[in-house]
């Protein structure tokens, strides 16, 4: 059963929007656990600034909307693979692929400001790398999505 969705202009087919949340899946799995990793780290270590409550919060953010964006897909592939159970309509599509493709860039701007942030921890030369790197990678992210 082939069925064509439309996804404001572009057409695409069940099959792709399949393979796609596969892909985004395993992308969001990854980035939630790296996150979920790096907030075990900060909660262990004995540092309680400003700049490591400010690394919690951020990773805690990341994590959060990785494991939504992972959620908000399993539901989209589910939708897309054949068999599915229930009758399903081109408006069923709409909300979790907008509220997964949100969570997830909110998920990649809040990873790169972990990446730019870390640094601080260590010294103020090394925050100014991070910060350009974390700066670098954000844009070359957002000009490749």
């Amino acid at each position: 059963m082939k069925k064509e969705l439309i996804m404001g202009t572009i057409e695409m087919t069940s099959e792709y929007l399949n393979e796609l949340a596969n892909n985004f899946i395993l992308i969001s799995a990854l980035l939630a656990g790296f996150s979920i990793a790096y907030i075990a780290n900060i909660i262990v270590s004995k540092n309680n600034n400003r700049i490591s409550n400010s690394l919690l919060i951020i990773a805690t953010v990341a994590a959060c909307c990785f494991l939504v964006s992972v959620f908000g897909l399993t539901k989209l592939l589910q939708m897309t693979t054949d068999g599915y159970p229930l009758e399903i309509e081109q408006k069923d599509f709409d909300f979790p692929r907008k509220i997964s493709g949100a969570a997830f860039m909110i998920g990649i701007i809040a990873l790169s400001s972990l990446i730019a942030l870390s640094g601080w921890m260590k010294s103020k030369t090394i925050g100014i790398i991070t910060t350009i790197i974390g700066i670098l990678t954000l844009i070359i992210l957002l000009m490749v999505s």
